[in-house]
C-alpha cells in the first residue's frame, strides 16, 4: 500500500514539507517500504488518509534516504511514526519513556484516526504534547537503547 501515499526522498524535501503544511498535522512515517510492519502501517494510513484530509497530511519517508532525519529522530525502530503542526514537532504521552515518536504500527485504523484528533485540536489549542487516547495494550512496548553513553 506504500504506493498509495507520497513519498519524501531527500531532506530537502522533508525540510520544505515541515515548513509548509499549515493548520494541519503532518504524519512523517519513517521505515522501509519491504519491511512486512512498514507495509501493516501504510495499509491502515492509506485507508485512513481520505478520512483525515481536512486533518493531516501523511507522508513516507525512507530511513535510509534521509539519514539525517533518521539520527535526529533517533529512529532506531522501523516504522515510527512522527508527528508536526505548523512547523512545530508534536510530542504524544503514549505513557512509554519517548514522547517524540510512535513505534511499531497502529492494531486498529481507529486507533490512527483518534490518535490524529487529539493531536489535531491539542495543537489548535497552542499545545506541545498531548495525551495518547490509544488503549495502552495497544501500544507496542520497546526498550530504549541508548548507545555511547
Amino acid at each position: 500500500m506504500s504506493f498509495l501515499l507520497p513519498k519524501l526522498t531527500c531532506k530537502r524535501e522533508v525540510d520544505q514539507a515541515i515548513k509548509s503544511v499549515a493548520e494541519k498535522v503532518l504524519v512523517l512515517r519513517f521505515g522501509r517500504d519491504n519491511d512486512s510492519v512498514c507495509l501493516q502501517l501504510d495499509d491502515i494510513l492509506a485507508k485512513t488518509a481520505h478520512d483525515l484530509s481536512k486533518m493531516a497530511v501523511i507522508y513516507l519517508v525512507d530511513v535510509n534516504k534521509v539519514p539525517v532525519y533518521t539520527q535526529y529522530f533517533d529512529i532506531s525502530y522501523i516504522p515510527s511514526t512522527v508527528f508536526f503542526f505548523n512547523g512545530q514537532h508534536m510530542k504524544v504521552d503514549y505513557g512509554s519513556p519517548d514522547h517524540t515518536k510512535f513505534v511499531g504500527s497502529f492494531k486498529t485504523k481507529q486507533d490512527f484516526i483518534d490518535l490524529i484528533e487529539v493531536i489535531y485540536r491539542g495543537a489548535m489549542r497552542g499545545k506541545l504534547i498531548v495525551r495518547s487516547p490509544i488503549d495502552p495494550n495497544n501500544i507496542p512496548k520497546y526498550d530504549l537503547l541508548y548507545q555511547g553513553i
